[in-house]
């Protein structure tokens, strides 16, 4: 008989946990000489209007009614085209492929693959004492990253909680407990794999059951490691501002990437932004973002829209100006930092997922400011690029066709 209290309880445990951990090789690997290289990948789900996001004349970002906020335009691209294959009816759903690219997410029985972050944070994660971070405006229990089996990776939401995570003391016996707890369920699985060997099971459980070991192994000496080094100390400065609690909430979680990368305690973090559930109350309007971004052109809707778009880009533009004025090696932060901005909608208002607006921003690259691709020049080309620009030799990801070095890193 299988000890099955324990396997439960792992598989609990395992779908909380970002399993970039598998890809870990050893948790007191050196550091890299020089700045390190970090990545945060922001998604609004709901898109932008097209009109208000892209430059009505190339070249030319100020003519962008979006683009126009940003005050660092030497420090970023905007590439126009790009899209997923396979998201025709996708609907929503194509969120779940904005950084894995798997195609139609909505059929019955999909499976998801790994995300980009996933696969950044299993490359280099050994150096921190979180691998990853995934950031949410709403407890869903989903958003943008997926882990080495395409299991959702559930995103964190309370801004004080993320900062007590990042930057509060280690309850030290708690831990230890925690750990000692994965140890017997690491046991238990190990005997449950010598017993479905033994048993001549035909099935992938044999298999399944020792990536689950490997995970669990790499996760306990990550954290064995960590346990051993304290915490970085920060003031708190999270706004406690209560009159644009969505601002707030967006403004919060960009100054949480800032710390977190400040601070090197991660190195690759997402952030999916999305307001399905009731009103939104942002300076120039009142509603819901959802219906909002639903706006079938309607003048009303599109002008509200763009307010509630509007301030997210403020609030976008104020994250580059500090990682901006942070000094680190022969740079900025923002200089060792690229920052993916972009969507899993072109249109949310019909649902179409090609021509996504896609921005991306420091990192060191050659910037261009505005480049405009052959229609249907898969995403994935861009991601391909991403994942050589972070020294990770692959030859393809999701739907990429070939690296177009789009950054003329």
């Amino acid at each position: 008989m299988f000890d099955t209290l324990p396997r439960r309880r792992f598989l609990k445990f395992g779908a909380a946990f970002p399993l970039a951990v598998s890809g870990l090789r050893n948790a007191s690997a050196a550091p890299q000489a020089g700045s390190p290289k970090r990545i945060i990948f922001v998604n609004n789900s709901l898109g932008f209007f097209r009109s208000y996001f892209n430059p009505s004349r190339h070249g030319e970002l100020n003519s962008s009614k979006y683009l126009s906020l940003i005050e660092c335009p030497e420090d970023l691209t905007v590439i126009e085209n790009l899209y997923h294959p396979g998201m025709d009816t996708s609907n929503h759903d194509s969120e779940k492929s904005f950084l894995t690219g798997a195609a139609q997410p909505e059929a019955n029985g999909f499976q998801n693959t790994i995300s980009l972050d996933q696969v950044l944070a299993a490359e280099f994660g050994t150096q921190t004492r979180f691998p990853s971070l995934a950031f949410s405006l709403y407890d869903r229990g989903w958003g943008c990253s997926w882990d080495a089996r395409g299991r959702a990776i559930s995103p964190m939401h309370d801004a004080d909680k993320i900062f007590d995570q990042l930057f509060k003391p280690e309850n030290l016996q708690r831990k230890q407990q925690q750990i000692s707890d994965d140890q017997r369920i690491l046991a238990s699985l190990k005997r449950d794999l010598t017993h479905l060997r033994s048993s001549g099971d035909p099935s992938q459980s044999a298999w399944q059951y020792q990536e689950l070991i490997r995970e669990l192994e790499a996760k306990l000496q990550h954290e064995a490691f960590w346990l051993k080094t304290d915490k970085p100390k920060v003031d708190y400065t999270l706004s406690r501002d209560a009159r644009y609690a969505f601002s707030t909430k967006i403004a919060n979680l960009f100054e949480l990437a800032k710390l977190a990368f400040r601070t090197d305690s991660t190195r690759v973090i997402t952030i999916s932004m999305d307001w399905i559930y009731g009103a939104i109350k942002v300076p120039g309007a009142t509603g819901g973002w959802h219906t909002l971004s639903h706006h079938n052109y309607n003048i009303d809707a599109v002008k509200q829209l763009s307010c509630i778009e509007t301030d997210v880009m403020r609030r976008f533009n104020q994250f580059l100006m500090d990682l901006k004025s942070i000094p680190e090696g022969d740079g900025t932060l923002l200089d060792h930092t690229t920052v993916v901005l972009g969507s899993n909608f072109g249109n949310a208002s019909d649902h179409t997922c090609h021509r996504l607006p896609i921005l991306v921003a420091g990192g060191g690259y050659k910037h261009q400011q505005h480049k405009k691709v052959k229609e249907g020049t898969p995403l994935c080309n861009l991601w391909l690029e991403l994942l050589h620009s972070h020294n990770i030799d692959a030859g393809s990801f999701g739907s990429s066709q070939q690296d177009m070095r789009l950054l003329g890193a």
